[in-house]
C-alpha cells in the first residue's frame, strides 16, 4: 500500500458511500455490462457497498447467488440460461478476488478456484469452445482463455485480447464471443505477469516482460492450425493499450493494434494524481513494497518516449477527452510520434472507462482490427482523425477538442517535430 492509498482511504470510503461506482470511474458500468456484468447484479452489488473493505463482501455475495442459479438450470439441464448465469458468476468472483491485494490470502484463492468452476462449466456447455490455456514463460507461468469460433476452423484470423491492470482474463468472455468468435475469428484473453493467475502463481511485472509474455502468446497462436500466424492483431484497454504499443514496437508480428484507454504518457498522473488505489495495484502487481524504489527503478522508466517510432503496423488509439489517467495532450503527442498508419479517436466529455461510449467502442475496435487484419488499412502514411461528440456529430481531420478552437498544445506540436 501507498502512503496516499492509506491516508486518503476514508474519502474513497465517502465517495462510494455517496456516489456508488461512479464515485471510482465515472460512468463506468457500460464498459463492465460489455465485460460480462449484468446491470441488475451491478445494482445489488453496490446496494451493499459504502466503504472500500465491503467490495470483497459484496461481489462475493451477489456472485455466489448467481452461481446458485446457474447451477439449478445446469441441473435441469437448461445448458444456454447456466452458461450465461456461470458467466456472470465468473466475472463477479473475478472482482471479488481483485479487491484483495495479497496473493497468499485464501480468500483470494477461494474466489479464484469459484472462478475457475465457473468457467469450466460454461465451457462445457458452450461445446468446448472456451478452453483454459497455461503456459510456460520465463521459469513461470501465463494464463489465458481460448474462445473458437463454432463448426470446422482453419486458417482464421486470430486477436488476443488484453485486460487492463485491474481486469482478468474472464472479463473478455462475452466480448470474445459477441465481437470475435461470432465472426469466425478466434480470440485469446490473456493475463499477463502481475494479473489475476499468473500473479497469483507468483509472476510480477517489470518494465519489459509483459511485451515478451504478448510474444510468447503469439507463438502459441500461431502454432495453432486454426490461426492464420500472418493475421494475429489485439485489441487491448487501458494498461493493455500501453503494453499493446510496446509489444507493437518490437514484435512485428502482431499485425493490428487497436489500443482504447491506453496509458501513454508520463505516468505521473495515474501514478500520484489519480485515486490511490491504481498505484497501490500496480506496485502488487509488480512486487514491491517500497514506494520510493516503486518510483525510481519502474515508475520513472515506464512512459513510451520514442518507442513507438518502431510500430510498422496500422494502430488505431482511442481515448476520452477527459481522461483521468493519461492527459489527451499526452495521448496526442503520443500519436504524433507514431510513423506507421494510425488512427485516432477523442470521445468528446469522456472519462477513463469510456462507459457512455463502450458498446461502440467495443464493436468498432473489433471491426476495425478485422478490417486490418484482412489487408485494410495498411496504406503507408494513413493518418485518420476524429473528435467524436456526444452529440453523434463526429468531425473528420483533426481529434482536437472543439473548445482549443484551432489551437495546439506545444507537447502535441513537439512531439509532432520529431517525427
Amino acid at each position: 500500500m501507498t502512503a496516499r492509498s492509506v491516508g486518503q482511504s476514508w474519502s474513497l470510503d465517502i465517495a462510494l458511500a455517496q456516489g456508488g461506482f461512479d464515485a471510482l470511474h465515472p460512468e463506468a458500468k457500460g464498459t463492465l455490462e460489455q465485460l460480462g456484468h449484468d446491470h441488475t447484479d451491478f445494482d445489488k452489488v453496490f446496494a451493499l457497498v459504502k466503504s472500500g473493505a465491503m467490495l470483497p463482501k459484496a461481489w462475493a455475495t451477489i456472485a455466489g447467488q448467481t452461481e446458485q442459479r446457474a447451477a439449478h438450470h445446469d441441473a435441469e439441464g437448461f445448458a444456454q440460461t447456466a452458461a450465461d448465469l456461470y458467466l456472470r458468476a465468473a466475472v463477479m468472483w473475478g472482482r471479488a478476488q481483485y479487491s484483495i491485494f495479497d496473493a497468499d490470502d485464501p480468500r483470494k484463492a477461494a474466489f479464484r478456484e469459484h472462478t475457475n468452476h465457473c468457467v469450466a462449466r460454461l465451457g462445457a456447455l458452450r461445446d468446448g469452445r472456451v478452453r483454459r490455456v497455461v503456459l510456460d514463460f520465463e521459469g513461470q507461468h501465463i494464463h489465458a482463455l481460448l474462445h473458437l469460433p463454432a463448426g470446422e476452423v482453419r486458417g482464421a484470423p486470430a486477436v488476443l485480447l488484453g485486460p487492463g491492470m485491474d481486469m482478468i482474463k474472464e472479463d473478455y468472455i462475452q466480448a470474445a464471443e459477441r465481437y470475435y468468435t461470432s465472426r469466425g475469428i478466434v480470440a485469446l484473453s490473456i493475463e499477463g505477469p502481475g494479473q489475476g493467475e499468473s500473479r497469483a502463481t507468483g509472476l510480477t511485472v517489470d518494465l519489459t516482460n509483459y511485451e515478451r509474455a504478448l510474444s510468447r502468446y503469439l507463438d502459441f497462436l500461431a502454432e495453432l492450425p486454426e490461426v492464420d500466424a500472418d493475421r494475429i492483431g489485439m485489441f487491448g484497454i487501458s494498461m493493455s493499450g500501453y503494453w499493446g504499443l510496446r509489444a507493437a514496437a518490437t514484435d512485428s508480428r502482431l499485425a493490428a493494434l487497436a489500443s482504447f484507454e491506453g496509458v501513454t504518457g508520463d505516468f505521473d498522473t495515474i501514478f500520484n494524481r489519480a485515486q490511490p488505489s491504481f498505484k497501490s495495484n500496480f506496485m502488487y502487481m509488480s512486487g514491491y513494497t517500497d514506494e520510493e524504489h516503486f518510483d525510481r527503478e519502474l515508475a520513472a522508466r515506464m512512459p513510451l518516449g520514442d518507442l513507438v517510432t518502431g510500430i510498422t503496423r496500422p494502430v488505431l488509439i482511442g481515448i476520452g477527452e477527459f481522461d483521468e489517467l493519461t492527459r489527451l495532450e499526452q495521448a496526442l503527442a503520443t500519436y504524433e510520434r507514431i510513423r506507421a498508419p494510425k488512427e485516432m479517436r477523442v470521445y468528446e466529455d469522456e472519462f477513463h472507462p469510456l462507459g457512455g461510449t463502450a458498446a461502440e467502442v467495443f464493436r468498432f475496435g473489433a471491426e476495425w482490427v478485422e478490417r486490418a487484419l484482412n489487408g485494410g488499412l495498411q496504406e503507408p502514411g494513413r493518418d485518420v482523425r476524429h473528435y467524436v461528440r456526444r452529440d453523434g456529430s463526429v468531425t473528420d481531420g483533426t481529434a482536437h477538442p472543439d473548445w482549443w478552437l484551432g489551437t495546439t498544445p506545444r507537447e502535441i506540436t513537439e512531439a509532432a517535430g520529431t517525427r
